[in-house]
């Protein structure tokens, strides 16, 4: 199955959003080493696709919290992650 590397890196991020516990930006980073910038503009554009993220905000400081998934839209979360290993191998294609 082949993906556009732009699509794939937003179903990834998705992806991570909905399996790590409290994932924010610095998290996001260290587990794609992706830039922050990349990473900023593939969760600003998840709504853009239908998928609905909410921050968290921690309390401690501003900004200081995490995202969470709170609708995969139109997408089915089980066929994503099934086909985790076709959307990496697209975004490293």
């Amino acid at each position: 199955m082949e993906l556009s590397p732009v699509f794939a890196r937003r179903l990834y991020i998705a992806l991570l959003v909905d399996s790590e516990e409290r994932p924010n930006v610095p998290k996001l980073i260290e587990l794609t080493g992706w830039p922050r910038r990349t990473i900023q503009d593939v969760l600003k554009a998840l709504p853009g696709i239908g998928i609905s993220l909410n921050f968290v905000q921690d309390g401690r400081r501003h900004n200081d919290g995490y995202y969470r998934l709170s609708d995969w839209g139109p997408f089915d979360s089980h066929w994503v992650n099934s086909k985790k290993t076709d959307i990496v191998t697209s975004i490293n294609a």
